[in-house]
């Protein structure tokens, strides 16, 4: 009898053991995430993100990158403005007056240099789209693997270029990406700013879930308005990205943070701090 009691107990721990392993091998593998200044900058006039409305106003833009720290390696969401711009005393200015002057406070280089992160660290890494304040630095890291939609992948440049090097790696994706396969970093289809626009979402352990927007939304009023910028590829896309959006942050009770939203990226914690 005593035997069997034993054995009972033996068999007890060791399914509780088991059962406490598996759901610590189930946690996500996001460990951290960073936020870097991947630009600051001043619009003419706002009135091309709000149809109808601020006309001739100017506005101040900020511009995040995020570097994800995963159990399988680091990934790095956004590039931001060229690193170059850095040495423009002028800033980057726009052919139309109406757009928005960039200037380059800190390089994507030495924010990661600060981290002790080398460019060659960075083994994945997606865009939101390819407009130059994101997609400014994809060639610091030639042998990051791309995640694009084909969308966007396809879309012709300017002089009908091709938007990435033919000889970066690159997955082209047709709607959502789990990038890890344990559900901690996904990468959502959300077209409609460009034909292969997409956001990110990334579930970290205390912080929750939090949806980068790129640039699915501009800043927190045409978020709260639903309104489309005119400068948009496809108006019913957009409506139904922001949409898909708004879905996604009920179900996984998440935070939205808006790339571009100078007010919101003010109150959030800067690299080299970080959130967990």
């Amino acid at each position: 009898m005593t035997s069997r009691i034993k054995l009972a107990f033996a068999a007890a721990a060791l399914a509780l053991f088991s059962h406490a392993a598996m759901a610590q091998s189930e946690k996500p593998g996001v460990e951290r995430l960073y936020v870097l200044n991947c630009g600051e900058g001043t619009a003419g006039d706002i009135s091309r993100w709000t149809p109808g409305l601020n006309e001739g106003k100017s506005m101040d833009f900020v511009d995040s990158c995020y570097l994800v720290k995963h159990a399988k390696g680091w990934f790095l969401w956004d590039t931001g403005i060229a690193d170059s711009v850095a040495a423009m005393p002028n800033g980057l200015v726009p052919a139309d007056p109406k757009a928005v002057t960039w200037r380059r406070p800190k390089t994507l280089a030495a924010q990661l240099e600060q981290l002790g992160v080398k460019p060659d660290d960075v083994k994945a890494m997606a865009v939101s789209h390819t407009h130059p304040d994101h997609s400014g630095n994809v060639e610091l890291f030639p042998q990051a693997m791309l995640y694009v939609q084909k969308a966007e992948y396809d879309w012709p440049g300017a002089n009908n270029e091709p938007r990435f090097k033919p000889s970066h790696p690159v997955e082209q994706l047709a709607g959502d990406k789990d990038v890890f396969g344990d559900g901690s970093v996904t990468i959502l289809s959300t077209p409609g700013h460009t034909p292969g626009h997409q956001s990110l979402l990334v579930k970290l352990p205390k912080t929750g879930a939090v949806i980068l927007s790129g640039d699915a939304v501009h800043f927190r009023d045409n978020w709260d308005n639903r309104r489309v910028p005119s400068m948009n590829v496809n108006k019913d896309q957009s409506a139904a990205s922001m949409q898909k959006i708004a879905d996604t942050l009920s179900r996984e009770k998440a935070q939205l943070w808006i790339n571009h939203d100078k007010a919101q990226r003010d109150s959030q914690k800067m690299a080299p701090e970080f959130y967990d």
